[in-house]
This record gives C-alpha cells, structure tokens and sequence, in this order.
C-alpha cells in the first residue's frame, strides 16, 4: 500500500509541475475534459457506486482536505464532499492510533521470578490461599495483585485453597510424628500407684 502510495504522489508531483509551464487557458480546457469524463462515468454507473482503494481513499483524502467545504461542493468528484471529509478523519484517526498504540496490547506478563516464588510459597505452605500468599509477597516488597496470584495458581492447576489444604492421614501422621512417639514413652503414675 504504501508503495502505490508513493507511486501517486510521484505522479502527480510530476503532473504538477508540468501545470506550472501551462497557461490558464489550457489548464480551464483541461479541468473541463476531466469533469466531462467524471459526468460520463457517473451516467454510466447509474445506482452503481465507484469502489475506490484504500490508497486511492488516502490519496484523495491527503489531496483534498486543504479545500474548505464550499470549495469541495464545486468540485465534480466521484463521491460526496461528506466522503472525502469522513476519508480525511479516518486517515487521521488511524495514524493516531498507531501513534498511540502500545507495542504489545494488553497487560504485561508476570515476571518469571515473580511467578516462581509464588509457587514455591504454595508448595512450602499447602493451606495458604492466593490472598494469604498475596499478602506475604506484599510484606517482603513484591507488587503484585492478588488475582495475578489466582491466575498463576489457575494457570498452573493448583485448587483453591479449601482443597488443597485437605491434609490426607498419611500427610498427618508425617508432620506429627514427633509428637506421637514422643507420647508413646511416656509413662505416668498416678497417685493409687497405677501406670498408664
């Protein structure tokens, strides 16, 4: 597109300079066969509308817009003077927003670190939920919002909290173990002298 683009204005700059060598009375018998050639095409595409090409859209566009409005209506042109206008917005706007555009739309991604250390914290702390894991990376400094930690857990297919905080009798057994055998040796007398 923006070859052809480029193409046209070298052609008419060329077209132009060629005006500046012709008088007045050539260029009036020039523009008088060109709005007689436009009246021919519009007779013969009655109803039909002229498909125009983007770049033939933003050439005319760039080429018109200087005119003002009355200036436009006396113009003979294939389209409404309305069409170039909304042409010309439409140019502007586009270019805008590519100006404006970012270089990657939507949120950036988490960093990795950020997304190892959340799961290292729900692997060593299976009953924190990704608010308590939100908040403890809250106290150490690390900015992140609680639903990045939700989608991290989510995307990675760690349950909820509630389930994952479920402790199997095998887990159980594991974790108090010290405790249990450290009951077992234990022998009390009572004051009847009886030993349990």
């Amino acid at each position: 597109m923006l070859v052809r683009l480029v193409y046209l204005a070298i052609v008419n700059l060329f077209s132009a300079v060629r005006l500046l060598s012709v008088d007045e009375r050539d260029k009036d018998a020039e523009i008088l066969a060109l709005r007689h050639q436009v009246a021919i095409l519009e007779r013969q595409l009655g109803d039909r509308r002229v498909r125009f090409t983007a770049v033939d859209r933003t050439f005319l566009a760039a080429l018109l817009s200087p005119l003002r409005r009355q200036a436009l209506r006396r113009l003979r042109l294939l389209v409404r003077p309305d069409t170039v206008l909304r042409w010309h917005r439409d140019l502007l706007s586009r270019r805008h927003a590519r100006a404006s555009r970012g270089a990657r739309p939507g949120r950036p991604r988490t960093v990795r670190s950020i997304r190892a250390l959340v799961l290292r914290l729900v692997s060593e702390n299976p009953h924190w939920g990704y608010r308590r894991v939100h908040g403890e990376l809250a106290a150490v400094g690390v900015r992140v919002a609680a639903s990045t930690v939700w989608e991290i857990l989510k995307a990675e297919g760690i349950d909820p909290a509630p389930q994952r905080a479920s402790t199997t009798w095998a887990a159980f057994l594991r974790s108090q173990a010290h405790a249990l055998l450290a009951c077992d040796f234990i022998e009390t007398v009572t004051l009847t002298v009886a030993r349990r």
